[in-house]
């Protein structure tokens, strides 16, 4: 016992007999008597993480902290680049057909992740939905800033076509939630960041992607034969095939539900599941097919597209949050959500319409390489103790 209250002394030496004490603290790292190691290793541990400046152990304590910030980041990353290469691999040996994908994409974007999302959103306890309700505000804003902004200074800089603007707007703006933004909360924030992640899928998918899909619509050939000559005719039938889509439908049908105080039955979300799960993997597995079959391009578009995307997006997030009577919590969730990369609804898009996907293809690519960095310090700022 009089080793252990010694132990504990916060100031001064707490061994008189051995010397000078060690640091501000007067902690001694691997000195104690017999049987106090047990209390002398959970003060010591207790103690850099409350003072690991004044601490002298205080930069193991960041090397630790590092050193769990690049394996949450890796464990989210490694399957992403992982699944989008073999899956280039499989168009360049020519194992998968990279020019027909149509079936791929209608399983991911009619089947397997509209079944994810609303499963994400139902799932979701009705009291835990309406806490999110400021998240939701908040990243549907940033998203849509963010993706006005890309379409209007690429039509003003470049020949691009209002559909291809929109589709690079979409992927610009729209983080890729399910392929690292699940992983990423789940490690950073622990079991409940899957509620904010899902919110964030219901926000991109219910405000940007109809938007870009009007945009869409409105321009393309097969829009303007059906539809009727008047301006209002035209933007209402694009409305209603955009919000008609299962990928818009599903995340907006789940939020309702998880409001309407439903709980999903265990059989339903099972099966629902069976197929969702699926979606994250072939989406990436048909990225990385599409993409074998166009170059990476480099340019300043690219470039720009990723500033935006990874710097811009998180740090407008930042300065949105700072102005709003929000708690601490949310405003780091909704700051970490908006620095994942961009994601690859605007390339599935693009095959669906018969669209220039090799530009967006390209900055889906750099934005998820990029991301290591931004990653890496957004992650250190907002959650300095991760690993301690």
């Amino acid at each position: 016992m009089r080793a252990i209250s010694d132990s504990r002394r916060p100031h001064g030496n707490p061994f008189p007999s051995r010397g000078n004490p060690v640091g501000n603290c007067g902690w001694r790292l691997g000195r104690g008597r017999a049987g106090s190691v047990g209390s002398t290793h959970h003060q010591e541990r207790k103690a850099r993480v409350e003072h690991p400046g004044g601490y002298p152990g205080g930069d193991l304590h960041l090397q630790e902290a590092a050193v769990m910030t690049a394996n949450t980041i890796l464990l989210a990353l490694a399957p992403i680049f992982f699944v989008t290469l073999v899956g280039y691999g499989a168009g360049r040996l020519r194992i998968a057909e990279n020019h027909h994908v149509d079936g791929l994409n209608a399983l991911v974007m009619s089947v397997a992740l509209p079944a994810s999302l609303f499963v994400a959103t139902a799932s979701a306890p009705r009291s835990e939905m309406l806490e999110q309700a400021p998240l939701f505000l908040i990243l549907g804003f940033v998203m849509l800033l963010v993706h006005l902004a890309w379409y209007f200074f690429v039509r003003a800089s470049s020949d691009v076509s209002k559909a291809d603007a929109a589709l690079q707007a979409l992927t610009v703006s729209f983080p890729n939630l399910a392929g690292v933004g699940l992983p990423i909360a789940a490690a950073v924030v622990g079991p409940g960041g899957t509620v904010p992640v899902a919110v964030a899928l219901a926000a991109g998918s219910i405000i940007v992607s109809p938007l870009s899909l009007i945009l869409v619509e409105l321009t393309t050939r097969k829009s303007k034969e059906e539809m009727p000559a008047g301006s209002v005719g035209q933007v209402w039938r694009a409305f209603l095939r955009s919000v008609t889509k299962p990928v818009i439908l599903a995340p907006a049908a789940g939020v309702l539900y998880s409001l309407a105080g439903l709980e999903l039955a265990s059989v339903a979300k099972a099966s629902l599941m069976l197929v969702g799960v699926a979606a994250p993997g072939v989406a990436l597995f048909l990225t990385g097919l599409i993409l074998s079959s166009q170059p990476f391009r480099l340019n300043w578009k690219v470039v720009a597209a990723t500033g935006l995307a990874d710097i811009g997006r998180p740090i407008l997030a930042a300065a949105v949050v700072s102005a709003l009577p929000i708690s601490t919590e949310t405003a780091k969730i909704a700051i970490l959500i908006c620095a994942v990369p961009s994601g690859f609804f605007g390339i599935l898009f693009a095959v669906n319409y018969r669209l220039d996907y090799a530009a967006i293809g390209s900055m889906v690519i750099a934005s998820t390489l990029f991301s290591i960095v931004t990653l890496a310090t957004v992650i250190a700022l907002l959650f300095p103790t991760l690993g301690s």
